[in-house]
């Protein structure tokens, strides 16, 4: 493309970009590049002017396409970064430099060196957004001619670009270059994969652009027929996408029939839900496949409405939304420049708050290891949303726990959880939360988090405030394997713990749900396995538990001691008063020497001789007794 056609396609694509100051990056890049080649043959100048021709069509801003003609001088060339700075200005200087650092970056290093210059690349993206979105760019371009590099530069190229660039093109909503990227990728790992895929589908694809043809024509006109102004196309889905599905499932090829999605685009949201609605009594919906991404936008801010139906036969996927989604998804965080007005900037403004995440976690990390696990968990990791009980959504990576909930809601709230229920159960603090769940955090004033949690929660987010809150450092350590996170001198704790005469021989555990503290008032409870939970006594997640397997412990005293003891219990008469005393007492695993009774009308005395092997059981009892129905007063005395 010589530099009349060039311009004549940046006017085309974007009239207000500034036709000048692009003429002179692109003579001064085409001069700097001269007589340098591609592993292709081509000149290398070719390259650069694809990327800048690339970032056009994105509808990016002057300084962008001038940066995308130069990104490669201060590298590639003798040309100096004041040289730059001096013709084109700082802004160019500053994003061209940007570039530079994140290509100088070594991503096939060691795994610690590695971490370290991933975490030099989102770093450079905090300073210019542009900078990463160039580089995006240039890594499509680059992969799109990636059959002319040696074999060993391909496979190191598309690892990076798979488990990096593609990421996060998707985290800055670039759906459509995010795709191509995953494709790519696997063109290169996965060979044979690859073009087995393409083969079987080439092979069909006549017939099937008939189908979706038939399909999309019919979908058209029941929709309209019903008065419903919309455009119906169909898509051909990713490899990648097919891949991941056939690998996450064990299927054949030939048992993968939706490899098409029909996209339905109307003028506004209300037209979204009408769709929906005719769709699905046109035609049978699978369970289980609908998604409203409107109602609760990905944290990339991807919105559409996604449903299945069955047609012909086999499921369809339907993706409902207005033009303004359809622009944003396909164009992500580039449509800031090609449509700025206040909602852009806005959008523009949540799309890259999850940076101001990232420099907090960059300022929180012990080591750049720790800071790599964030980065894998909480960006790049398939998510869900989870509602808190008033609607608000909050958006959790796969696998997450009600503590990770807790602390994606507010700090306080994860500091000082209890319990949790999840659509109205009471669950454990551990349990993997679902798309779409309700959760409840119960807390109290005097919670405080537990180690236990570091070993279940997934946010990095929650793991950060967990430590900060218990005073730990960091957990990964330079050459290292990760620290203990086991509670300190936990068998001693446990050594500490009074145990009913009955239960002697039972295992001892704490819960994961509570931290119970030495001297604190505690209980136990039997699990399945046959071990005995220990649970502060106030611990919400007991209280949901079955009251018959509950069993009252203690801390053993300095100056434990076994004795005998008076137990004197004031009550009011009712049918089944004695029973419930005199089995709560037994059940604790003391010797009932002796029991009596004295009456005064309608009250009554009850007074058991007992012999326990250790005094600090008492307290425990007496607070038990004293939760009895009709009980007045409790004491114990020494004989």
């Amino acid at each position: 493309m010589d530099a009349q056609a060039f311009m004549n396609e940046l006017k085309r694509h974007n009239p207000k970009v500034k036709l000048a100051e692009i003429r002179e990056a692109y003579d001064f890049a085409r001069a700097a590049h001269y007589g340098q080649k591609r592993f292709s043959g081509e000149p290398y100048f070719s390259h650069v002017l694809e990327v800048a021709f690339i970032l056009s069509e994105l509808g990016l801003d002057t300084e962008s396409i001038v940066a995308g003609l130069l990104h490669d001088v201060l590298e590639d060339t003798n040309v100096k970064g004041e040289d730059v700075a001096r013709i084109f200005g700082e802004e160019v200087f500053s994003l061209v430099e940007g570039v530079t650092k994140i290509n100088e970056i070594d991503l096939d290093a060691a795994e610690e060196e590695k971490a370290e210059n991933l975490r030099k690349v989102i770093l450079a993206t905090t300073k210019d957004i542009r900078v990463i979105i160039i580089k995006i760019i240039d890594r499509l371009h680059n992969m799109r001619t990636l059959k002319y590099a040696p074999k060993e530069h391909q496979i190191r190229t598309a690892r990076e670009t798979l488990d990096i660039y593609a990421p996060i093109a998707y985290k800055l909503g670039m759906h459509s270059i995010k795709s191509e990227l995953e494709d790519l990728s696997l063109r290169y790992l996965e060979p044979t994969v690859y073009q087995e895929l393409k083969r079987r589908i080439n092979k069909t694809l006549p017939e099937r652009e008939k189908e979706v043809k038939r399909i999309v024509e019919d979908i058209q006109k029941k929709l309209e027929e019903k008065g419903m102004k919309v455009t119906v196309y169909g898509r051909a889905k990713h490899f990648y996408s097919i891949y991941k599905k056939m690998k996450r499932k064990n299927l054949r090829f030939e048992d993968v029939h939706d490899l098409y999605a029909i996209r339905v685009i109307v003028d506004t949201v209300e037209d979204c839900y009408r769709i929906l609605g005719l769709v699905h009594a046109l035609w049978t919906p699978l369970p289980k496949t609908f998604d409203d991404y409107i109602a609760t936008p990905k944290s990339n801010l991807y919105r559409s409405i996604h449903t299945e139906i069955i047609y012909g036969g086999f499921p369809l996927e339907i993706q409902i939304r207005t033009w303004d989604m359809h622009r944003s998804a396909e164009d992500g965080i580039a449509a800031h420049w090609r449509y700025k007005d206040t909602e852009r900037d806005k959008e523009f403004d949540r799309r890259i708050s999850w940076l101001k995440q990232v420099l907090d976690w960059q300022r929180s990390s012990q080591t750049a290891q720790e800071f790599i696990e964030r980065m894998k968990i909480d960006l790049f990791k398939d998510e869900i949303f989870v509602f808190t009980p008033k609607g608000d959504p909050i958006p959790l990576p796969e696998g997450a726990t009600p503590v990770d909930f807790a602390y994606g809601v507010h700090t306080d709230i994860g500091n000082h959880c209890m319990s949790a229920k999840v659509n109205g159960t009471v669950v454990s603090l551990d349990t993997q939360l679902k798309s779409g769940d309700i959760c409840y955090i119960v807390t109290s004033k005097n919670g405080r988090p537990s180690r236990k949690w570091l070993q279940t929660v997934k946010t990095q987010n929650a793991k950060s405030k967990i430590r900060q809150a218990l005073g730990i450092k960091g957990h990964f350590d330079l050459g290292k394997k990760e620290t203990s996170l086991k509670r300190p001198k936990e068998t001693k704790l446990l050594d500490s713990i009074v145990k009913p005469a009955k239960y002697s021989k039972a295992t001892l555990k704490f819960g994961k749900c509570c931290t119970p503290k030495l001297g604190e008032k505690i209980q136990g409870y039997r699990t399945k396995d046959g071990k005995v939970a220990v649970h502060e006594q106030n611990c919400i997640t007991l209280r949901a538990l079955d009251d018959s397997r509950k069993i009252e412990l203690s801390w053993r005293s300095a100056k434990s001691k076994s004795g005998d003891f008076k137990i004197n219990v004031k009550v009011t008469d009712r049918v089944g008063i004695l029973p419930d005393v005199l089995n709560t007492i037994a059940n604790s695993g003391m010797n009932i020497k002796a029991l009596r009774t004295k009456t005064s009308k309608s009250k009554y005395d009850i007074q058991f001789d007992v012999h326990v092997e250790d005094e600090g059981q008492l307290t425990g009892i007496v607070n038990q007794i004293k939760g009895i129905q009709n009980v007045l007063d409790v004491k114990v005395t020494v004989p």
